[in-house]
Formats: structure tokens, C-alpha cells, sequence
């Protein structure tokens, strides 16, 4: 059922006559409906509609594409009636994606997803490419930066991620800490190729030179992995590090380089058993990475 969400729009359309009513009873946004018709116009190569003042009037091919949705709809309401009693089991395959630098985070939610639920099974993908939602590509996003604004997704606070400076003891051992920002520029760094992809990065840009930035790359656990063999000073998570007794905080973490995050499903996903069950092990995880996060000590660190 490649395009059923599509589909779906053109029927309520067909039923309800307007573009206004087909959103209104979907949930949907009007752009969006305009877009399925679109969609499904350039795939079928026909016109299903003629536009005019008063709304949208199906055509021969409109009608034919009705009858057809009806009927699928029949079906699917059948098929929703046999399934009931089964439906909020949690089983087969539920396909996670992060950025790479929440990863602890969502394991530590998965792990405790297949406790409670060990006929389900698990994906996860922890990449910077953004899967399509729509397209069944994943059911949950984790998703970092600016609150993303897909009308078909359904999107949801889920914590900042505080990050900031740190040094491995095996870096402190040969080159010591810096004291004062004007010190930075005797250290060495690692960094992430691309310095748009987080606010810390673009910070360090902005007062190191380049040449101390020793190595860099795309992947955030390349990074990670860096600092913890004391290659260069690097960025990481407060809470990850809170783990980590050899590591050394740099400075205090910066307001500036807080990142929201966001939990993202698509509106015909997001009600179901599997993403409600992985969400709440997502949401339980943030609490206590925060509580964590609000009960560090305070480290001994350099540059203020």
C-alpha cells in the first residue's frame, strides 16, 4: 500500500468536496492533502480532480480511485476488528534512529523496552541521515537541532543535551589542563568535520586555531573515541561523561551549547503499542539522564 496515505486525502476529498474539510477530518494539514493529490496525480498520470471557487469535483479517473479507496477501507476496518484483540501486544520489528551522540541514551531505552517486551525485536539505526518517516523507513526519530516541521509528523520535546569540554587523563598526563581561555590555543582539539552540525563546534572554531585542531571527523563516535585515547581535548555529552572518572571537564558547560532533542513519529505510527512502549522507555531514560545531569559534582576544571 505504497500510497495510501495519498489515497486516503483523495478519498476524503472525493466524500467531503473541499480541501478545508478533508483536513479537518483527517488531522492533517491542508498542504499536506494538496500535496497526497499531487502526488497521486503525477503517479497515476491522470487528473483526479477538476478545481474550481466551490472546491474539488472528482473526475472519471477520481470516481474510480473512490470506489477503490472504499473498499479498501472496508477492508482495513474489517481487518481492525479481527486484530483488536491482539492489537496492543508489542511484537515484531520496531526501527529506531538517532544521531550518533544520544546513542547511550537510546540503548540504555531499548534495553529497557526488551525487558518488558522480549517478542519485539529492534533496529537502530544511529546515523546522521534523516530517515523518511512516511515511507515506513523507521518508526521513531530521535532528532537533534531545531524542532523539525514535517506536517505528517507528530513531534515531541524530549531533553537538552547538555555538552561540554573535556580532557583524558592520558592527555592531562602529557599537556596538562588549560587554566584560561587564552590557554587554548597550547592544546591540542578534536573536532567534528562539518562545525555547523552543533553550536560547540562552531565555538571552538571561533576561538582555537586551526592548526591545534589535530584531528576531525563526520562521526561523532570517531570523536568520542579521540578523546578517550587522550589525542586532543574533545566535546562530549555531561551525561556520558558523568560515567567516565578519567575524564577531566575543561570548563563548565555553556548555556549556548545545549541542543534540544526531539522524539518524531509519523501520525499514523505514533498511537501504536510498539511506539508508545518505546517512547515511555525513551521518556523514563531522559528523567534520569537529567536527574543525573543535575547532580553532578563539580569537577576540577581549567578555563572558566
Amino acid at each position: 500500500m505504497k500510497h495510501w496515505s495519498e489515497v486516503r486525502s483523495a478519498y476524503a476529498v472525493a466524500r467531503l468536496g473541499t480541501v478545508s474539510a478533508a483536513s479537518a477530518e483527517l488531522g492533517v494539514h491542508r498542504a499536506t492533502i494538496i500535496r497526497h493529490i499531487n502526488t497521486l496525480e503525477a503517479s497515476l498520470g491522470a487528473r483526479l480532480f477538476q478545481r474550481h471557487t466551490r472546491g474539488y469535483t472528482p473526475t472519471a479517473a477520481g470516481l474510480d480511485l473512490a470506489r477503490v479507496a472504499r473498499a479498501t477501507r472496508e477492508q482495513l476496518d474489517q481487518l481492525a476488528v479481527r486484530a483488536r484483540g491482539h492489537g496492543s501486544a508489542v511484537t515484531g520489528e520496531l526501527v529506531v534512529t538517532s544521531v550518533e551522540m544520544v546513542s547511550p541514551l537510546v540503548i540504555r531505552a531499548i534495553g529497557r523496552f526488551r525487558d518488558e517486551h522480549p517478542e519485539a525485536t529492534v533496529r537502530y539505526i544511529a546515523s546522521g541521515r534523516i530517515l523518511q518517516l512516511a515511507y515506513g523507513e523507521a518508526h521513531l526519530a530521535v532528532r537533534a537541532g531545531a524542532r523539525p516541521e514535517h506536517p505528517d509528523n507528530v513531534v515531541r520535546a524530549f531533553l537538552p543535551l547538555r555538552s561540554t569540554f573535556y580532557a583524558h587523563t592520558r592527555y592531562v598526563e602529557r599537556c596538562g589542563l588549560p587554566q584560561t581561555e587564552a590557554e587554548l590555543a597550547d592544546h591540542h582539539f578534536v573536532s567534528h568535520t562539518d562545525p555547523s552540525r552543533a553550536p560547540f563546534f562552531s565555538w571552538l572554531e571561533s576561538v582555537v586555531p586551526a592548526r591545534n585542531i589535530v584531528l576531525r571527523s563526520g562521526s561523532q563516535r570517531v570523536l568520542m573515541e579521540a578523546l578517550l585515547a587522550g589525542i586532543g581535548i574533545g566535546f562530549m555529552p555531561v551525561f556520558q561523561a558523568a560515567a567516565r572518572p578519567d575524564l577531566h571537564e575543561v570548563m563548565p558547560s555553556h548555556p549556548d551549547w545545549s541542543v534540544p532533542l526531539w522524539l518524531v513519529t509519523h501520525m499514523d505510527q505514533h498511537r501504536t503499542a510498539k511506539v508508545r512502549a518505546i517512547s515511555q522507555a525513551l521518556h523514563q531514560v531522559a528523567e534520569e539522564a537529567h536527574q543525573e545531569d543535575d547532580l553532578l559534582p563539580a569537577r576540577p576544571g581549567g578555563a572558566p
